[in-house]
């Protein structure tokens, strides 16, 4: 039998029918991820295995410098096909990393390639990949469609002029890309002299003079209804944890004006600062019925060195032990006082966590919208077979798993899709077990309702993208004897 084969994961009777009949045909709403606008706007054509699987990657970067593997041939100077290779004589090592699982299910399902990675392999795996890659269905726009991706949520900073999403809009793609308002540079008043600069870059894409808080504000208000005339519904912050010192627009005001004066601030004024940009964007989201996200609990650039020499995003993250409890209570409170808590859905990158942010969403449902606070899905190092697990099973014990509004890529590779496939492989098998166990009940509408919603139903209803808010037709499989 090979490796990935059709029932790939599915550890019983039950989750392999589950699987088949009810989410293989579900669509893709990909809401968050960091892949380039720019990209699907072109259509680009990727010329060789390489810079469609190995640019960018920090996964696998990571892998590769645990085995040895020399920097040139991660983000240096090698030769695409010696990079390639590289990582080839990586793949055995990884057995056991979800990488192993990723690099098999991308290769068959890409490529119609179920031939294991290895050394031995790499130059047909080559050959054939790079052949492939040069017809239409490996475009960017052709692997949208290939995958039936239905939504793409894109990762966008608010001084972007969003020109190649307003190209794609034109082009008329079946799948719905829009940009998620991503302001990080906004609280990043710990730096003077970016802060300074990004803050020019704002004043210009915004056309608005910004000499005090008040035109700042003005600023990043313009943007957001840019974005929100371009489709957008969705913002995003990347936070190790909330920001929850909150000051009077005055002391924010003084604090503002210093670091435009190039003058340093304490870092307790920095956290004020943050706390109230992140409840001014929180009243943004909720006036406009956009869904926030929060990214919370990264630990990033820790290895300075090797941070300095490459750049962020280049693979020296981990996750962070951060205190959440109190601050994200303190900010959602404060903007549910305030009738200004937007949909909100809140990753967790410590699965230490995962019961705190369970619990917290729990207190600020307020019956108004199904699901309105989200716990995300396994995220980053999350995003694996034993992470999604421990996600789903918070999330069944404390919450409502019927309106999670389920899995997302989180990535910059147009190779990811087959991670939804992973993902309803693994939750199928879950339920499966369940079910076989007698702690479910073998009921097809039932579990075949829960399976719709969760793989793609909740999703499009939740975030209410314009040109999409049409009722979901119900996809499932057609019924064969075997399951």
């Amino acid at each position: 039998m090979k490796f990935i084969h059709e029932d790939f994961l599915l550890q019983t009777r039950t989750a392999r029918w589950l699987y088949h009949e009810h989410a293989k045909a579900q669509p893709i709403f990909d809401y968050h991820c960091h892949l380039s606008p720019r990209d699907i706007a072109e259509n680009r054509r990727f010329n060789n295995l390489f810079e469609i699987w190995l640019e960018g990657d920090h996964y696998k970067w990571r892998a590769m410098r645990s085995n040895g593997v020399a920097e040139r041939y991660c983000t240096g100077d090698a030769a695409p096909y010696e990079k390639f290779l590289a990582w080839a004589a990586t793949v055995p090592q990884t057995l056991r990393n979800p990488l192993y699982h990723w690099t098999h299910l991308e290769l068959l399902r890409h490529f119609g390639i179920s031939e294991l990675l290895d050394e031995r392999s790499a130059p047909r795996i080559w050959k054939l990949s790079n052949a492939k890659l040069a017809g239409e269905e490996l475009t960017t726009q052709g692997i949208l469609k290939k995958f039936n991706v239905r939504a793409v949520g894109t990762t966008d900073d608010p001084v972007d002029d969003l020109k190649y999403h307003q190209a794609i809009a034109a082009a008329g793609l079946s799948t719905r890309v829009v940009p998620a308002f991503r302001p990080d540079k906004a609280l990043a008043v710990q730096d003077p002299v970016a802060f300074n600069a990004w803050v020019a870059r704002l004043a210009a894409a915004a056309d608005v003079d910004i000499r005090n808080i008040a035109s700042f504000l003005t600023a990043l208000r313009r943007r957001h209804d840019f974005f929100h005339a371009q489709g957008s519904r969705i913002s995003d912050h990347g936070l190790t944890a909330c920001w929850a010192d909150f000051c009077t627009e005055k002391a924010a005001a003084a604090i503002f004006s210093r670091v435009r004066a190039g003058r340093k601030v304490s870092s307790a004024e920095q956290a004020q600062f943050a706390s109230f940009m992140m409840l001014y964007f929180g009243r943004l989201d909720a006036e406009k019925g956009w869904v926030k996200q929060l990214h919370l609990g990264a630990m990033r650039n820790n290895n300075s060195r090797l941070q300095q020499a490459l750049g962020p995003d280049t693979g020296f993250d981990s996750i962070g032990d951060y205190p959440q409890a109190a601050a994200l209570s303190a900010y959602l409170n404060r903007l549910d006082a305030e009738n200004a808590l937007p949909k909100t859905i809140i990753y967790n990158l410590n699965p230490a966590d995962n019961y705190v942010f369970g619990t917290m969403l729990g207190n600020f449902q307020d019956g108004s919208v199904p699901g309105k606070l989200q716990l995300g899905s396994g995220w980053w190092f999350m995003d694996q077979k034993e992470g999604m697990e421990w996600q789903l099973n918070a999330l069944s014990n404390l919450g409502l798993l019927s309106r999670f509004v389920g899995m997302i890529t989180d990535s910059r590779s147009f190779m990811s899709y087959p991670r939804h496939e992973y993902f309803r492989r693994t939750f199928c098998n879950l339920l499966g077990r369940d079910v076989e166990n007698g702690e479910l009940p073998k009921d097809e509408a039932l579990l075949g309702g829960l399976i719709r919603k969760v793989c793609y139903e909740n999703a499009h209803t939740y975030f209410n993208l314009p040109g999409m808010n049409v009722p979901v037709a119900k996809i499932t499989a057609k019924k064969t004897a075997r399951h």
